[in-house]
C-alpha cells in the first residue's frame, strides 16, 4: 500500500507519504511535485513510511535537492533521514 497527499497552505505545502516508498511510488512523488509550482516551504512527512528502496531513496534525495525539509516521527523514518542526510524539522507545520 502507498499513498501521497499534498496539502497546500500559505507557508508552502506538506506532502505526506505513507506505506512502501518503492519504484512506482517514488516516481509518483516526484511527478506530484513537478506538476505544480514547488513551493519554497515544502515539508515532506515521512512518519508513515514503512519501507524505501533505492528508487525511493533517490526520490528523497531529489526532494532534498529542491529544498524540502522532512518530518520523521518513527524509528524507520528517523533512520531514513539520518542515512540520507535529510534536513529535519522537529514539528510538522499544519
Amino acid at each position: 500500500m502507498f499513498r501521497i497527499t499534498v496539502d497546500e497552505h500559505p507557508a508552502g505545502a506538506t506532502m505526506r507519504v505513507e506505506g512502501r516508498f518503492a519504484r512506482d511510488a517514488a516516481e509518483e512523488a516526484k511527478h506530484a511535485m513537478m506538476c505544480r509550482n514547488t513551493p519554497a516551504g515544502l515539508v515532506v512527512d515521512l512518519s508513515e513510511v514503512t519501507f524505501a528502496d533505492a528508487a525511493g531513496e533517490k526520490a528523497l534525495g531529489w526532494l532534498r535537492s529542491i529544498g524540502a525539509k522532512f518530518v520523521a516521527e518513527t524509528s524507520y523514518s528517523l533512520h531514513l533521514c539520518e542515512c540520507l542526510h535529510l534536513p529535519r524539522l522537529s514539528v510538522l507545520i499544519p
